[in-house]
């Protein structure tokens, strides 16, 4: 999976809205065929959705293009993958999940419709959603049910399925939800998922608190953030990337090392803290990461 530091929801049905996200420099994409499409406009739905995909691979879009299906119980999972798993789509979205059979569900339908549609087998990856108490309750397993899982996005909204799911009274501070994106994290972490995710903010007038609900997140080590409107797109990049001051300090952190190790030795007095290998380590992964982002020039 590749890194997505800012992951915008975008209605199905809503023809051009795709063009104005990756306008709005969107790492990705989340075209959905769930909660924001009206029932009685599922099919146009998907139809538009099929079109965006296509055109916006031929136009040359290199940002990470998911989709998000109707949940199992209702009946019209299969119709949505159908009409979606195209080329050029690189996963689904999977809603309300319980536990790991639900995975395995999804997984049995993608791959029969991968192979009906003309898509390599395998390629279409999930992210998948949770949502539910049982869902959180059986993360690890959920991480680990198919080899399509790419992350795990932990969903925490105020008044949605979540906090109705396990009865937390959402608060700016986030501390009613801080062991349930610990799990998460943890889950998706320990099971070589690179790039958890978190979301959403859903006050669109309290800037603050959309900063400090990115930064909180990640400190905790969160990669990404899903987004439901355009206006945090800008604060999610800039936030789940790697700053010019960690750049220079990690960068200088690891010549001041070099020449220690010059010198014969394994540790290192750097910013007025111990540096050895294992800090090392840290920092060029932090730099490695920093240049998959295109934050670093060689």
């Amino acid at each position: 999976m590749r890194p997505l530091r800012s992951l915008l929801f975008v209605p199905g049905h809503r023809e051009g809205w795709a063009e104005k996200a990756i306008a709005a420099g969107a790492d990705g994409l989340i075209i959905d065929l769930e909660d924001s499409v009206p029932e009685h406009l599922k099919d146009q739905g998907r139809a538009t959705a099929a079109r965006t995909i296509v055109r916006l691979r031929e136009a040359g879009a290199d940002v990470g293009l998911y989709v998000r299906l109707n949940a199992l119980d209702t009946g019209i999972t299969g119709d949505d993958i159908a009409a979606v798993a195209l080329p050029g789509l690189d996963g689904f979205v999977l809603p309300k999940t319980f536990g790991p059979d639900d995975i395995v569900r999804f997984d049995a339908l993608v791959t029969h419709f991968e192979r009906a549609n003309g898509v390599d087998a395998g390629k279409l990856e999930f992210i998948c959603c949770l949502e539910t108490a049982e869902a959180y309750a059986n993360c690890e397993k959920i991480a680990v049910a198919s080899p399509r899982v790419a992350t795990l996005f932990a969903g925490t909204a105020r008044d949605a399925d979540v906090s109705r799911s396990v009865g937390f009274q959402f608060t700016p501070s986030g501390q009613e939800t801080l062991y349930l994106r610990s799990r998460a994290l943890l889950a998706a972490r320990a099971n070589g998922l690179e790039f958890p995710l978190v979301g959403v903010w859903q006050d669109l007038t309290d800037h603050d608190g959309a900063r400090n609900f990115s930064e909180r997140n990640r400190e905790l080590g969160f990669r990404g953030q899903v987004l439901i409107h355009p206006s945090h797109i800008a604060l999610a990049n800039e936030v789940f990337s790697p700053s010019d001051a960690e750049i220079a300090f990690y960068s200088g952190m690891i010549e001041a090392f070099d020449d220690a190790e010059a010198q014969g030795l394994a540790a290192v007095r750097y910013e007025d803290m111990h540096v050895d290998y294992a800090h090392i380590k840290t920092a060029r992964e932090i730099l490695a990461y920093a240049h998959s982002l295109s934050r670093v020039t060689d």
